[in-house]
């Protein structure tokens, strides 16, 4: 069966939240997930969209899926920001995260930007393993810096 990749629509919203929830397992942080399926929606399909996302189907249901969205970097100028790429456990190794990675990166070329990037935890070794086939420089001498919303509040 082929892959098809394409952009998410409204519809997709729901599988996209089961996504989210499973990475977050997968990287031991489901606590850490603050957002909802309800703001998924509007902020990815509302009046002013945040953030975008495309969808990996195999055998016409989505198992995958990529969220980005555009920044700015002063040294790069526009970049895409690639916030998650997740398929489901039991759909792995079928090559739909190469055709994710694959789009994100003909969409890089198409807004020509001067970056495509994204994190990945350094215990990820697989994660690892595949990024370092598209190229990807690892930089281990920038942290990681946030303030969550409970500390803006505190602020």
């Amino acid at each position: 069966m082929s892959i098809n990749i394409r952009k998410a629509a409204p519809a997709d919203v729901p599988v996209i939240w089961k996504l989210v929830k499973e990475l977050a397992e997968f990287e031991k942080a489901p606590h850490e997930v603050m957002t909802s399926e309800e703001e998924l929606l509007r902020d990815g399909f509302g009046e002013n969209p945040a953030y975008k996302a495309i969808v990996a189907e195999w055998e016409g249901e989505v198992k995958g899926m990529a969220v980005y969205y555009f920044s700015y970097s002063t040294w790069k100028g526009r970049s895409i920001y690639v916030d998650d790429i997740v398929v489901f456990e039991e759909a792995r190794g079928k090559g739909l995260g190469k055709a994710l990675l694959d789009k994100l990166v003909e969409i890089a070329k198409e807004e020509n930007v001067g970056k495509l990037h994204w994190q990945v935890l350094d215990w990820n070794q697989p994660a690892i393993d595949f990024y370092s086939k598209y190229k990807a420089t690892f930089d281990a001498e920038w942290v990681n810096v946030a303030v969550t919303r409970e500390k803006l509040n505190q602020l």
